[in-house]
């Protein structure tokens, strides 16, 4: 980050806010938080969102948005609890951390960079929501990766262990008519993490999703655009010169598909033992597990 700077601002009434102006990529961002409500005050939590956007930004190739206001809501306890993001007036994200958190909990945090994907896509609407929240959770591992804040074997670890929630249970009717919570998270990310191997699949590992998804936010300027979700498929699908999004889209929309995920993990080179998860670079497709976890240039 660059150009920071630090005014304080005194209140007529309640306590002093410390409010960030942060420059990235030619981004502004407000950040406005209250460091005497955390026990390690304000530095650290700023750096996590220094680190936070540097991780989004370099996944999409530039920040999503040309402006974001960021607020930060002390409750008790540690840890980071949620947050929430809206796209008006270039981008807004509330989020809540415990006045206890530490920098070892900030530093393994994914809900900052769960949250700022959302501004990365546009507006698809509630039936759609599971490619929203989908698409933010596989990409915040993937991303968190690229930048060296997670390592492979955990992002696949996590990824085995709760990616099956995702999977149609009895009565299910594809994902635009199942909203339970692990079919919008889980389904969601099922759908994005089997798009990004076909995709490397067909191109021959010259393109994946990430390419699919700056091709998105840049024609689409982000959440504050309001586009069905079969505008934001046509777009990613022309910018990767495959159908593999309108493919999978039609498939999976209505009906309760079952993917093999433990096949697909094993032609990835991804093996389970106990819990631990090692990976083989003699697999079939381990050139792909390689090439959707390899850095890409920071500008498109």
């Amino acid at each position: 980050m660059k150009g920071l700077l630090l005014v304080v601002l005194s209140l007529l009434s309640g306590p002093v806010f410390a409010v960030e102006q942060l420059k990235l990529d030619g981004v502004e961002a407000r950040v406005e938080l209250d460091g005497g409500q955390f026990r390690g005050g304000a530095e650290p939590l700023l750096q996590w969102i220094k680190r936070s956007a540097g991780i989004v930004s370099s996944y999409y190739g530039q920040f999503p948005t040309p402006s974001l206001r960021i607020q930060v809501v002390p409750e008790d306890g540690g840890g980071v609890h949620g947050g929430k993001t809206w796209g008006y007036h270039g981008g807004f994200i509330r989020i809540q951390v415990g006045r206890d958190v530490t920098p070892a909990q900030l530093m393994d945090d994914w809900v900052f960079v769960h949250e700022m994907t959302h501004l990365a896509l546009p507006d698809v609407g509630e039936a759609q929501s599971w490619f929203s929240e989908g698409l933010a959770v596989y990409v915040e591992g993937i991303a968190r990766e690229q930048a060296g804040n997670r390592s492979q074997e955990d992002v696949f670890a996590e990824q085995m262990k709760q990616m099956p929630r995702g999977m149609p249970q009895p009565g299910d009717a594809g994902l635009d008519h199942t909203h339970t919570w692990a079919r919008t998270y889980w389904g969601g990310a099922m759908f994005c993490f089997l798009v990004d191997v076909e995709i490397h699949r067909r191109t021959g590992n010259r393109l994946g999703l990430q390419d699919a998804m700056r091709a998105v936010v840049k024609a689409s300027g982000g959440l504050a655009a309001d586009w069905p979700v079969s505008r934001v498929f046509a777009t990613a699908d022309a910018a990767t010169g495959t159908k593999v999004f309108e493919e999978f889209y039609a498939r999976m929309k209505d009906s309760p598909v079952s993917p093999d995920l433990h096949d697909v993990w094993a032609k990835l080179g991804v093996v389970s033992d106990g819990g631990t998860v090692t990976l083989r670079d003699d697999a079939p497709l381990s050139d792909v597990r390689r090439a959707i976890m390899q850095p890409r240039a920071n500008k498109t």
